[in-house]
């Protein structure tokens, strides 16, 4: 409609006189009574412009009818400029409005929209008198706001008509579910059904709408059998309204029988089904009834292709993807937006970003919000991340306004310096309380460690669903902090909020952490089990890495094994698991299981498995698969590879291997493996190679205390003191605190921790007394303090002192003193467990009859019987024989003494008979030379009988 009919239209519809107006803005009738002349041959009748000339033939007083007649050959055309010009001019001419007049217009005012028109519209039909008294008039304003998004007007006026019929109810229904007004939709679907309207097929498809996009089964297939009873059911589309509901609601079986049952089928029917299989995961089964129909669906539509696109985006089928491309150009979709940008997504998920962004390249003229999304995805997927924020800066210049798809999409990208400049421009554009956006907002500030600022988000999100909750417990569980993801689940428990089982997973990861208590995993896995949601993978995978990293493998072990289906993070969670705890061979038995069930391995995997090969001693084995890695599975060895292969030859003794392999890094070594090789330099005692790494070390972190600690030991272990002396005080110059070690155990849900000579607990008496006790008993079952790792230049009552207040100790005295007898123990240290700590706890758990397990900073190990897990592995000097014979089993300790007697009775045989053998030749011999020569040759055979005694009994 050209500006000047737009202002006349206006001016007409505020009441003005169609004489004020110009003579050129009034077409002049070229007739005023009726004309029998028929007419003309050469006048189209088909073509609207055409139909205009017998309507000037039409006398005044059938004008309204002639008017009526073009207005409704315009609409049915769907020309609304035209209807809306037509409508003008028949009111410049003063032909009366009828309600069907209004009708047509009103219809062609909504497919603009245009609400200010409608408003006039509305006011010409109160001035006529029409919005009360036809129905189809207060029909159409309804459908009018309803259209426009005027939801609170359309329904006043839907409540001002005295009379509905079932298409005012269902002009309302559907502008209601347009607005997302879903319980809304319900109560007057229910409503109506009340007043006793029938519901026609369209009524039921905007219900079902409605249904479909709550998740709402049970009322869906309520509204289903309402549709069978008012014999809807045959409907095509109101059939696809069940396929889309049942297929929100992941019942798919249920899609399919809908599907299978219509007798009429059209392309709707074909993309409805294929779309909800796609949506619950079947892409499979979508991809093959695309290739089964296509005899059956004829002529594929843009929404057809849009959808099998999006199949092969997410299967990855590229060569699919490119033929679909091709038919694309053949039938002339190229121009089309959605399927231009299906294909830039699928192209950009397949790994070929060039064609993604040669496509986004070619759509200059359709790029939308949808478009711009799509190819930022694109980038950060494939990992550009500086293209991505390109595009999005130049998105921006193009005038286009983000969506939160697109923020969303901005704030997976990792770049640290984004999430504060993307949250300025969410909260300019006021997304910030939209809980997608909230969510990646808070995600993107918990991957960088900023817990105060995620949870500020979270506050912030107005109507939290589980997705928010579930990642504010993610962020909890990222941080370790277990008190604050248990409130936080206790919290969305009370306000109703169902837990999915991205929720337990999260919550239970959190339980892994050291400071968490040892029953609170079992809590939430109860908690798994009371939902249904254990046999989930993700849920049952973060089972197995919490009870492996709380010390019970054994439990491990049992989820593992239950676990029908396994992905990836199950087998590294359980792999890496046997290598902690010490079980190297189960580690490897389960690397070989995972490798002949086909699973794609990482370098997680083969980390997990070199780490099991290290703890215990494996060299050749943990070369084997290092090399299997780079040569088979074509994975690049990271910083920690190489760390765990230093720590590997370092373990073993062979320094000279290490530092090849050093040498041979592709990249500069990092401080982790310096690191390493000066904890192995401590070990072994080397003390060139340990200032080497030292120094290495130093120059990477200058303000690490361990490196300070560990070199001063290497010094000290050496006698070195004065060199020890130096590094302590280069410590207090560049002011280096040294960690202080630590030691907690919990004892009926609470935490209690200690430090070394810690006589804070309220039960510090006692567990010092428990302590001498233990030493006492200990010492009488031959232990005898290794006070060699006590470095420091002292006496040795001192040093023996200092041993028995480390805090390992105290914990493992007050854990005997709070638990029943037979209690297993669980003690976690922050640094490693000293040689001679270890030695305690194996005779402690032989002596108590206990299990002891516990987690240094290292590994876990687990005391029973007098044994360790890890084997005694070289981190730990070995123990005085005594004391070794004595803590090895209970057998060893019955056979202690027939051995110890043998001994003797041997030592007192040869000695008796060696004294025999002296008192023969004594009474032989008679001269003092003799008697010289004799007594040289005694104490030459008491020499060689107490050094073959020395030899072959003592060694």
């Amino acid at each position: 409609m050209t500006p000047r009919n737009a202002a006349a239209l206006s001016g007409l519809l505020r009441g003005k006189n169609a004489v004020n107006l110009a003579p050129e803005q009034v077409p002049k009738l070229l007739a005023t009574r009726a004309s029998p002349a028929r007419v003309e041959d050469g006048v189209c009748l088909r073509d609207p412009p055409g139909a205009r000339y017998p309507l000037d033939e039409i006398p005044r007083r059938d004008a309204a009818v002639g008017a009526n007649r073009v207005l409704f050959d315009y609409a049915r055309r769907g020309m609304v400029p035209e209807v809306l010009d037509q409508f003008s001019v028949a009111r410049r001419g003063g032909v009366l409005v009828d309600s069907a007049t209004l009708s047509c217009v009103l219809k062609a005012c909504r497919s603009v929209p245009d609400r200010v028109l409608g408003e006039q519209l509305h006011c010409l039909c109160v001035k006529c008198g029409h919005d009360r008294g036809e129905v189809s008039a207060g029909t159409s304003l309804v459908d009018m706001y309803m259209k426009c998004g005027s939801v609170c007007e359309g329904i006043e006026v839907f409540e001002g008509m005295p009379k509905k019929n079932v298409v005012t109810w269902t002009s309302l229904l559907t502008g209601c579910a347009h607005a997302q007004m879903h319980s809304e939709v319900m109560a007057l679907f229910f409503r109506m059904r009340a007043e006793g309207i029938w519901p026609n097929p369209f009524t039921f498809a905007s219900v079902l709408s409605a249904v479909a996009s709550q998740g709402a089964l049970d009322l869906g297939q309520r509204v289903h059998a309402q549709s069978v009873k008012f014999g809807c059911r045959s409907s095509v589309f109101v059939c696809n309204s069940l396929m889309n509901m049942y297929a929100k609601c992941g019942l798919v079986e249920d899609a399919k029988s809908v599907f299978n049952w219509m007798e009429t089928r059209d392309m709707v029917s074909w993309n409805t089904l294929m779309a909800g299989l796609q949506l619950n995961e079947c892409e499979l089964e979508a991809l093959q009834l695309f290739h089964e129909s296509r005899a059956t669906m004829g002529k594929m539509t843009q929404s057809t292709y849009a959808t099998v696109i999006k199949l092969c985006a997410n299967l990855k089928q590229l060569a699919l993807a490119r033929q679909l491309h091709s038919c694309v150009l053949k039938h002339g979709f190229h121009l089309t937006g959605n399927v231009m940008t299906a294909l830039a997504d699928a192209y950009s998920k397949c790994g070929e970003l060039a064609d993604a962004l040669n496509i986004f390249s070619m759509t200059t003229g359709s790029r939308n919000v949808v478009s711009w999304t799509a190819i930022i995805s694109g980038c950060i997927q494939n990992g550009d991340i500086p293209l991505a924020v390109v595009l999005f800066s130049r998105m921006r210049e193009d005038r286009v306004m983000p969506n939160e798809f697109t923020y969303s999409a901005m704030l997976k990208a990792s770049l640290s310096i984004l999430p504060p400049q993307i949250h300025a421009q969410v909260i300019k554009t006021n997304y910030q309380h939209i809980p997608s956006v909230g969510t990646a907002l808070l995600a993107s500030y918990s991957k960088f460690g900023s817990t105060e600022d995620a949870l500020s988000i979270f506050k912030m999100i107005e109507q939290k669903d589980v997705v928010a909750w579930s990642a504010m417990l993610s962020c909890h569980a990222q941080a370790g902090d277990c008190e604050g993801a248990t409130y936080l689940f206790n919290k969305m428990a009370i306000q109703g909020i169902k837990p999915n089982e991205f929720t337990i997973s999260s919550v239970i990861d959190a339980c892994a952490c050291p400071s968490a208590g040892v029953d609170q995993g079992r809590q939430f896995h109860a908690i798994s089990i009371k939902y249904r949601y254990h046999d989930a993978i993700c849920v049952s995978s973060a089972l197995v890495s919490m009870y492996s990293r709380k010390g019970n493998i054994d439990s491990a072990q049992i989820v593992f094994e239950r676990q029908t289906d396994r992905d990836l993070v199950s087998w590294n969670s359980m792999i890496s698991g046997y290598a902690q705890h010490g079980y190297s061979m189960k580690a490897i038995e389960t690397f070989r299981q995972m490798e002949a069930s086909g699973i794609q391995m990482d370098g997680v995997t083969f980390l997990a498995v070199i780490m099991g090969c290290t703890h215990n001693g494996l060299v050749v084995e943990g070369q084997q698969y290092f090399d299997s890695m780079v040569r088979d599975h074509k994975i690049n060895p990271t910083m920690e590879h190489y760390a765990c292969m230093v720590d590997l030859y370092s373990r073993a003794g062979k320094l000279d291997e290490t530092m090849s392999l050093i040498r041979d890094m592709p990249f500069p070594a990092g401080a982790m493996v310096w690191r390493t090789l000066l904890g192995a330099c401590r070990v072994h005692k080397n003390v060139e190679l340990g200032k080497f790494s030292a120094d290495k070390l130093l120059s990477l972190e200058p303000h690490d205390s361990s490196t300070y600690v560990l070199l001063s030991n290497i010094y000290a272990a050496a006698g070195k003191w004065k060199e020890r002396d130096e590094v302590r005080k280069l410590m207090d110059y560049r002011k280096v605190k040294k960690e202080a070690g630590c030691s907690w155990i919990q004892i009926k849900n609470k935490v209690h921790s200690f430090i070394a000579f810690d006589k804070s607990h309220p039960m510090s008496d006692q567990i010092y007394k428990k302590l001498k006790v233990i030493i006492t008993r200990l010492k009488q079952d031959g232990y005898s303090p290794n006070t060699s790792f006590v470095l420091h230049d002292i006496a040795e009552d001192q040093k023996e002192a200092m041993l028995v207040a480390h805090s390992e100790r105290l914990a493992l005295a007050f854990g005997l003193i709070a638990t029943p007898p037979g209690t297993p123990l669980q003690i976690v240290k922050n640094l490693r467990v000293c040689g001679d700590c270890h030695m305690v706890m194996k005779m402690v758990s032989m002596i108590e009859d206990r299990e002891i397990i516990m987690r240094d900073c290292s590994r876990f190990h687990h005391f029973n019987g007098g044994a360790c897990s890890c084997g005694d592995e070289q981190t730990h000097e070995k123990a005085p024989p005594e004391a070794q014979l004595h803590c090895t089993s209970q057998i060893q300790v019955v056979v202690l003494i027939p051995v110890e007697f043998l001994r003797w009775v041997i030592i007192i045989l040869l000695g008796g008979a060696s004294s025999w053998v002296i008192s023969l030749n004594l009474k032989e011999c008679t001269e003092g030379a003799d008697m010289m020569v004799l007594i040289a040759s005694a104490a030459v055979l008491q020499f060689a009988v107490a050094l073959f005694i020395k030899v072959f009994f003592f060694a």
